[in-house]
């Protein structure tokens, strides 16, 4: 592959003697079964990849040739050992990955190793079974480390000792260990800005006090509750990732912090101001014990105003879903007026209450779904509600419709999920006088709205316009059994923009279905339905992806392959359908179309007398029976009438010899002719 990497360089990939491939001053052996380090590779190499090789020792030859090494990668080899004089050729290393090997079983000596490399930046210990004491020991006099990654090991416990001499240390990832307690392990790191210590043991964190540290994965352990250390002083923590846990209570935060995500997701997180009972316990707190050694402290927290000590103004994304909060303390978001993103989905939310004086005014996404909503509450006046929303999701809940203009008033809004409410399409404007309509949501007028889905919404005989004054793009009605009629003239507002439409699981069986007016489809669902014939309107229209699984198709139509529809599908669904094996010509046509992906091909099948076969490979005896049932129509006729038309002429034979000399003699009367006779 001959690339150029600047001037001067006519061939950038070569390959070594050793069969290693070379660019530049990049050396791969990658995957070449090597059990030790080549020795013939060129002098001036930089960066050296073994990866995946059967490597036990690197002796103290084996890098001599190589004294410009600054990256060096041994993972996934079988290193049990680093000779103590291995890398004194190449003291310039500043990468060295070792991960995925067996270095517990010599790690003293290659701690002596290791000492020799002043320049390393970065070292990766990961999955070589390691103990807290082992790791000690290894990076005991690597100070000039800014990353070290020792996930995948067995560590346990650390404190003070561990990471004492690594002073330049900036991130440290120590995820996927068994680590259940942390004993002051971090306090002299004072540079340190990236602390991953997700998939371990820890049941908290309390006194929480790295004020350098700028994102902190504590993800996927046990931790029931975080609480920072009570200061004024600011924290430069920008990330905290609590997610996975089991926290009870809403994390107590530094005052003072640059905090933008706070992600809570999956805990079992509630606010306890109101029960839902309606017993308040505003001057209720609560006490923490906290025993270390033979110390013992209190701290006691009052859990609903512990959110106003903190300075959250700077948060920008805010993951509480998978919890059980019921309901939102009184200023709650209040105090988050840079929001962007709020992920509440999955909760115990009966309401939600949208304001003209909200603080959101910055919010984008907004997920709700998968509550118990029976009610959204909005204040519409003259000034916007949420006007920078562009995502709400409101799907799965109880609502049966939303405030009246709420669309209105979000300017930006392209992207609303109403699936799995009881809801219903307002028709057209409704006329003066009319007896009030029931509850509706309205969406005609907001053209903004690109993507809408009313999937399972038991829509009922949608008619009008509902759809009136939007440029939507995607919608989605499936699983509606009762929302559609013979004809989609509902759907005729969309027709110059709708280019994805689902409707999957609608009932559909009506063959006049005609959707030759939505010529910007590119995307169709129809599985799921009952649809006996092909819909003819289909083939002048261009889609990419079609889905007819789950109908009652017995054939496509034979020039399916060769209509604008053909030439321009890139996949296309058609598993679960009676499709009968003698009239499988359609199918072979669309086989040979070039660039047509048929994803659930496998899944075809056809039938033929009560048996159920793969298209792929219809036995010998079926396709000649096949062929004879499909023979020539034309030949078939003419074998059944011919028997008929040989009686027939032998028949007018008899009659003709018959009535010979009567017809003679009459055509010789006829034409004055004396005759012999």
């Amino acid at each position: 592959l001959a690339v150029g990497w600047g001037s001067g360089v006519v061939a950038a990939w070569a390959t070594s003697p050793g069969g290693c491939e070379l660019v530049q001053s990049t050396t791969d052996c990658t995957g070449r079964w090597l059990s030790s380090v080549p020795g013939n590779l060129r002098g001036d190499t930089k960066e050296l990849l073994l990866d995946d090789n059967t490597i036990q020792v690197l002796g103290n030859a084996s890098l001599f040739s190589y004294h410009q090494l600054w990256h060096l990668s041994l993972t996934k080899n079988r290193l049990e050992l680093i000779e103590p004089g291995a890398f004194l050729s190449s003291q310039g290393l500043h990468v060295l990955s070792l991960a995925d090997n067996l270095l517990f079983t010599n790690y003293s000596l290659t701690a002596a190793a290791l000492s020799a490399l002043p320049a390393l930046r970065t070292l990766d210990l990961a999955g070589n079974h390691l103990t807290e004491d082992m790791v000690s020991v290894l990076v005991w006099n690597l100070s000039s480390l800014e990353s070290l990654t020792v996930a995948r090991n067995i560590i346990m416990r650390l404190d003070s000792s561990i990471f004492t001499n690594l002073t330049q240390l900036l991130e440290l990832n120590l995820e996927k260990n068994y680590i259940f307690e942390i004993d002051q392990a971090f306090e002299g790191l004072q540079r340190l800005q990236r602390l991953n210590i997700a998939y371990n043991y820890l049941p908290c964190i309390v006194e929480f006090g790295l004020t350098q540290l700028r994102v902190l994965n504590v993800s996927n352990n046990v931790i029931e509750w975080f609480l920072a250390l009570e200061s004024d002083d600011l924290f430069e923590l920008e990330v905290l990732d609590l997610s996975h846990n089991r926290l009870l209570f809403f994390p107590v935060l530094p005052r003072q912090s640059k905090l933008h995500s706070l992600l809570l997701k999956d805990n079992e997180m509630s606010f306890y101001q109101r029960l839902p009972n309606g017993t308040s316990l505003t001057d209720i707190t609560v006490q923490f014990l906290l025993i270390d050694g033979n110390s013992t402290n209190v701290t006691t927290v009052s859990l609903w105003d512990e959110i106003c000590h903190s300075n959250l103004s700077s948060l920008r994304l805010l993951d509480m879903s998978q919890n059980q909060v019921w309901y939102l303390p009184e200023g709650f978001l209040a105090q988050m007026p840079s929001l962007t993103h709020l992920k509440l989905n999955q909760n115990c939310l009966e309401t939600f209450h949208l304001s003209e004086g909200d603080p959101l005014a910055m919010l984008m996404e907004l997920d709700l779904s998968q509550n118990q909503l029976v009610e959204l509450g909005a204040e519409v006046g003259a000034r916007d509600v949420l006007p920078n929303l562009q995502l709400f999701n409101l799907s799965t809940n109880r609502l049966q419709a939303l405030p009246p203009g709420v669309f209105t008033y979000t300017r930006k809004i392209a992207t609303v999920d109403l699936s799995r409410n009881r809801v219903d399409l307002c028709p057209q404007p409704a006329v003066t006088g009319e007896v009030e309509s029931p509850p509706c949501v309205d969406i005609r007028g907001v053209e903004t709205l690109t993507h809408l889905s009313l999937a399972g919404c038991g829509l009922r005989g949608l008619g009008g316009h509902p759809f009136q004054g939007t440029l939507l793009m995607h919608l989605d009605l499936s699983d509606n059994h009762q929302a559609l009629s013979g004809d989609l003239e509902w759907l005729q507002d969309l027709a110059l923009t709708l280019q994805v439409l689902s409707l999957r699981n609608t009932s559909l069986s009506s063959t006049t279905m005609d959707f030759s007016a939505f010529n910007s489809l590119v995307r169709l669902d129809l599985s799921g339905n009952s649809l006996t014939t092909f819909p003819t309107s289909l083939g002048i229209l261009k889609l990419h992806s079609l889905d007819l699984r789950d109908n009652c198709l017995p054939a496509l139509p034979l020039d399916v392959a060769w209509t604008p529809l053909g030439k321009s599908l890139q996949e296309v669904y058609l598993s679960r359908n009676p499709y009968n094996c003698c009239t499988l010509g359609w199918w072979d046509a669309l086989q040979r179309v070039k660039g047509l992906h048929v994803p659930d091909g496998q899944e075809v099948t056809c039938s033929y007398a009560s048996r159920t076969l793969s298209p792929r490979a219809l036995p010998e005896p079926i396709l000649r029976s096949c062929r004879w049932q499909t023979a020539d129509l034309a030949l078939l006729y003419l074998v059944l009438a011919l028997p008929t038309c040989l009686t027939l002429l032998v028949a007018f034979a008899v009659v003709f010899l018959m009535l010979k000399q009567k017809l003679l003699k009459m055509v010789k009367s006829q034409c004055g002719v004396s005759s012999p006779y």
